[in-house]
């Protein structure tokens, strides 16, 4: 199966969105009037972002996931993307899952594929991902990194380490019953991106980020784009661990239970932050888009991030984030 094949195969698909899709030497969009464009790029590579052997479909799932996680975080709407695939060899039998599940969750968000690269080489995904903000009297409705202000209420949607939680039980580091495994890779392997809470928080939100390499690394973003700090409570943050929680303190402690919720990455939620007067629009916001979200700490004038436990004492912040360069 040769290059040409391989794509007309399994990715080539009418265009919907886009003026011209796959095919040519370039797609052509049509920009709304009234509507910015979001773009974003993310590169997953086997052995630094998945597991060698992952299900492909998985995969293709992942992929696209993580992209849209970023869209997410800007309140944007997604419309299309490309992907750009390495490949040791062109593996049918690899393909077709990859594709649907790439495609299944493209067509979930009326996303469509319109164009990109392959070529041989060690297994690599390279997705761009483009959406729309709205453009409302003049001002752009996409939410930012810069605009956290002290006094803001800090927010987590879904639950927070479940990804990390499944990666210790593979290194062999805890123990997880099998359900309680298959669950918590579920999240690390699928991810659900937050695009409808994203657009529902348009308005609402002062600043938002997606979660990719952790809570505290991510929220640093923040922090430091609005040049802010953060005052965040453990408590509330370690109970947003879905899976592990019956176990034995032997198996899952507090501190592993914090190294998960704190510093594991994968989890592809969104942190944002919104004036305390907003709480009931936060919590509509929440509703409207069927995604819950926990309150988890509180913007300070001060530069610097402190942890606090459930009675207000400090928590020594020895939580690093992930960093590819590290």
């Amino acid at each position: 199966m040769g290059e040409f094949d391989l794509i007309a195969r399994f990715f080539r698909r009418p265009a919907r969105n886009a003026v011209l899709g796959v095919g040519d030497d370039c797609a052509l969009l049509q920009p709304r009037a009234g509507w910015q464009i979001a773009v974003s790029c993310d590169m997953l590579v086997e052995g630094r972002h998945f597991l060698e052997g992952v299900d492909p479909f998985t995969l293709g799932h992942k992929a696209l996931a993580v992209n849209l996680s970023d869209l997410a975080a800007c309140g944007a709407t997604p419309v299309a993307f490309t992907l750009a695939l390495a490949l040791p060899r062109a593996d049918a039998g690899w393909l077709e899952p990859f594709s649907r599940g790439l495609l299944a969750l493209a067509d979930a968000h009326q996303c469509e594929l319109i164009g990109g690269d392959t070529t041989q080489g060690p297994l690599n995904i390279c997705i761009t991902v483009i959406g729309e903000v709205p453009v409302l009297q003049g001002r752009s409705q996409a939410l930012l990194r810069s605009g956290a202000r002290a006094g803001d209420d800090i927010y987590a949607s879904g639950t927070l380490g479940d990804a990390r939680l499944a990666l210790e039980a593979l290194r062999g580091h805890i123990t997880l019953p099998a359900d309680e495994l298959a669950a918590a890779r579920r999240r690390m392997d699928m991810p659900a991106p937050r695009v409808a809470l994203g657009i529902a928080l348009r308005g609402i939100a002062t600043a938002a980020v997606d979660l990719s390499d952790g809570l505290l690394g991510d929220l640093g973003h923040i922090l430091q784009a609005s040049q802010v700090g953060a005052c965040i409570d453990t408590a509330a943050v370690a109970g947003m661990l879905a899976h592990g929680r019956h176990l034995a303190s032997s198996a899952l402690n507090a501190s592993t239970r914090l190294v998960c919720v704190l510093s594991g990455g994968d989890d592809y939620e969104l942190v944002f932050t919104a004036p305390p007067q907003a709480r009931v629009s936060v919590q509509a916001a929440a509703r409207t888009s069927a995604t819950p979200v926990t309150r988890i700490g509180v913007v300070q004038p001060e530069s610097g991030l402190r942890l606090v436990d459930a009675q207000g004492a400090e928590v020594a912040n020895v939580f690093r984030s992930f960093d590819h360069f590290a």
